[in-house]
């Protein structure tokens, strides 16, 4: 092992205690849940059909409730990905004239089309009438709390607060900034629906956005929730209405929630949300160590190794498309999967500009799995996240560090 990494390594574990206490507490938050709704082998089985009547389905959105303290949940493996989500409870929750403001800048890339900031303009938000609005960053990183004051009124019918960083340099948003968030916002307008983008996030901290004020979340389980075994799906939680009016627009009117044939997916859900805490953990403690890494040997790297986690991504910052691309590669050698491709720049669906992806992962796309990406523009950063395990983590910075050397 690198004399590099083991350093880093000795210099980062003091902050390892504090990531086993968020781990052990969530881990318990969840243990709870699956206790209180009886969960036992009968929950496992397959339904097929229109999926009624489905105990099991039902018993996991009880449980996903209960984790993420909200009056409802629907989890489901009919959602293709975390943006599917997030477009589930727009669509469902916003009406021609209502006004939607995110709160911290441009969100991610793949919403630009979903809102119509870009793409088929006709399939888009702005396109069946919704009025869109953001709030800029100070400095294209911190929240401006302040234009959050001014922008927010009765005219406003939903807030996006994003929590992780999507591909940009801005600050991810730990928890006490969303509440704050949310605070402004229902002291302007306590109607307006405080809707959180928790990708990357679940388990990273204590509390989780319902805890704190907001009225909506979504999530990919091919992220932190699934625990890096869920093959495909999502879930949406939070006030009843809202999570009903989005499982509308994810089936129809009338069956929202109560249709969708699980596929004998439920054990691997239900399993992958219990291994959750303990797999983001282990992420968490890799994208630490990689900070420390990257920072001593003289790369821009952020979150900085002593700042409290509220995502599971690391940031290097390139300034040029060579270095960027070749670090895909290398991450792309230390691979369990596919370690002998090479990765080179390409246009993916929801995507502008060109994206160069590393990652041999046993699910296509998991970013719960350690993986690396980032689009081919300026500041040619790459985003670092995932890792089912430490020890893997670590391997892989080791081939890094010696492939840089």
């Amino acid at each position: 092992m690198n004399k590099i990494v083991l350093n880093a390594e000795a210099k980062v574990k003091k902050y390892f205690d504090f990531v086993d206490d968020v781990k052990e507490y969530n881990q318990e938050k969840v243990l709870n849940a699956f206790i209180k709704n009886k969960i036992g082998l009968e929950h496992f089985a397959t339904v097929s059909g229109y999926g009624h009547d489905d105990m099991g389905r039902e018993a996991l959105d009880s449980v996903f409730a209960d984790v993420f303290n909200a009056e409802k949940a629907i989890v489901r493996n009919h959602f293709v990905s975390g943006t599917h989500t997030l477009a589930c409870c727009l669509f469902g929750n916003l009406r021609y004239g209502d006004k939607l403001i995110s709160l911290a800048g441009s969100p991610y890339d793949t919403m630009e089309e979903v809102i119509g900031k870009r793409g088929d303009k006709k399939a888009s938000l702005i396109g069946h009438g919704i009025i869109y609005d953001e709030v800029p960053l100070i400095n294209e990183t911190d929240v401006n709390f302040e234009g959050i004051k001014e922008k927010i009124d009765n005219s406003t019918t939903m807030v996006l607060i994003q929590r992780s960083r999507g591909y940009s340099l801005r600050k991810s948003l730990n928890i006490q900034t969303i509440k704050k968030m949310i605070e402004i916002v229902k002291s302007k307008n306590p109607d307006c629906i405080c809707f959180v983008d928790n990708c990357y996030g679940e388990f990273v901290e204590k509390l989780e956005p319902l805890e704190v004020g907001a009225d909506l979340i979504a999530g990919s389980l091919i992220k932190n929730p699934g625990g890096g075994i869920v093959e495909t799906g999502g879930y949406i939680a939070g006030k009843k209405e809202y999570v009903d009016q989005a499982a509308y627009r994810l089936t129809a009117p009338g069956i929202g929630s109560e249709g969708g044939a699980m596929l004998n997916q439920l054990r691997l859900i239900f399993q992958g949300l219990f291994m959750a805490p303990s797999i983001v953990s282990e992420a968490v403690k890799g994208a630490i160590l990689a900070s420390q890494i990257f920072e001593d040997i003289g790369f821009i790297s952020t979150p900085k190794p002593n700042e409290i986690r509220t995502d599971l991504i690391q940031t290097i910052k390139f300034s040029r498309p060579e270095p960027l691309i070749e670090f895909c590669k290398t991450l792309q050698m230390f691979s369990p999967v596919e370690s002998y491709l090479t990765p080179v720049p390409d246009e993916v669906p929801g995507y502008d500009d060109k994206l160069i992806m590393a990652g041999g992962s046993f699910i296509e796309g998991s970013t719960i799995e350690l993986s690396a990406d980032g689009p081919v523009r300026p500041p040619y950063a790459a985003y670092m996240q995932g890792g089912l395990n430490y020890a893997h983590v670590k391997l892989a910075l080791n081939g890094i560090v010696e492939k840089i050397i």
